[in-house]
């Protein structure tokens, strides 16, 4: 049964014995101290009240009828909301056995009997600041994690910018119209969302995997920062060696991308877009750039990638409209595209800007 709380103010100390005159005594020193005693007579109540009474110190006699106050604490340090709560026993016994046994528990002191108020009190007092010095440092220790969160976000952040900027600097020497990069991003979009409403792909399209895409796209010739710019702006055919070169921007952004995260765990947006970068030149059957996979071992952002950078080359430098381009595309399925994306492109193309 409870039975009262002090007065207002100080820590909540919950004391628990079920001798009324041993209550009396304990609540009379816990209130000189300033704190607010809060009595039951078993463990059984206290048990049941205490997450609602949340107190920051709990006194607690060992030999009760039904649970005694082993059990009670042995309850409270099982439970994440109570298991920081001190726990100081008190009882008449005083065999070393006993002192051990509480302790083992998670009992943080023990007190025999009979009361000595100024012992009580040093007790008592002395766990109170500790407990409140392991809150302090908790919170401070919150505080400092969301505070290296957010450094590390912001770091993040301006690395990506970083990346956005050269990606924007290679695009302007490749001789990208403007709106080209905002282009492909928007309509490799469109085609993960299709692919997502796909029996064949939704298994492996995720609303992450949409943004993560999204985002990834305008690095996708981030390499091409590495490349000479007059093989980059010619006109004419390249020559066999020009070529060659040019195909290596797609390990040179891949690699940059990488080391720009060395120290890093990959998140998904680096992981995704180090395999766009590399891999959007290979070909559905294994004759692309730079490491020749074929079909599935192509990673699927880097498919969607491929069928949109032909589908914004054709209508933007080609100058086709969008029935036009499909026409196009369509004598590279099973060559370079992968079937099924291909048809699943043609179901959404006039969504496509």
């Amino acid at each position: 049964m409870f039975y009262q709380s002090a007065s207002e103010g100080g820590e909540k100390i919950l004391i628990v014995d079920d001798v009324e005159i041993n209550r009396m005594v304990l609540e009379e020193i816990i209130r000189n101290m300033g704190c607010s005693p809060v009595l039951y007579e078993s463990g059984e109540e206290a048990l049941e009240a205490v997450g609602t009474v949340s107190p920051q110190l709990i006194l607690t006699d060992i030999s009760m009828p039904g649970m005694d106050g082993y059990e009670l604490c042995r309850r409270l340090k099982k439970s994440e909301e109570t298991k920081d709560i001190p726990i100081i026993f008190i009882s008449a016994f005083d065999h070393p056995e006993d002192i051990v046994e509480g302790l083992s528990l998670g009992g943080e002191d023990y007190i025999t009997k009979p009361f000595v108020p100024e012992v009580i009190e040093a007790r008592v007092g002395v766990h109170l600041r500790l407990s409140a010095a392991k809150r302090e440092l908790l919170e401070a220790n919150r505080k400092l994690q969301v505070s290296v969160s957010e450094q590390l976000r912001q770091m993040e952040q301006e690395k990506r910018n970083i990346l956005y900027a050269l990606a924007d600097i290679a695009a302007k020497n490749a001789g990208y119209r403007e709106d080209y990069i905002e282009r492909l991003k928007k309509n490799c979009r469109l085609l993960a969302q299709g692919m997502q409403l796909s029996p064949l792909f939704e298994d492996k399209i995720s609303d992450t995997f949409i943004d993560t895409i999204e985002l990834a796209v305008p690095l996708c010739d981030i390499g091409k920062i590495g490349i000479p710019t007059e093989i980059l702006q010619k006109k004419d055919e390249l020559t066999e060696e020009e070529a060659a070169i040019m195909q290596t921007h797609t390990r040179i952004g891949a690699k940059f991308l990488s080391d720009l995260y060395v120290n890093s765990d990959y998140n998904d947006f680096v992981g995704s877009a180090i395999e766009m970068i590399r891999h959007h030149h290979e070909c559905w059957n294994g004759s692309g750039y730079p490491d020749g996979l074929a079909k599935e071992e192509i990673p699927l952002i880097a498919q969607i990638v491929s069928v949109m950078e032909q589908y914004c080359t054709l209508t933007e430098e080609e100058g086709c409209n969008r029935e036009e381009a499909l026409e196009i595309m369509r004598k590279d399925v099973g060559i370079k595209i992968n079937p099924d994306i291909f048809e699943i492109c043609c179901m959404i193309s006039r969504q496509l800007c």
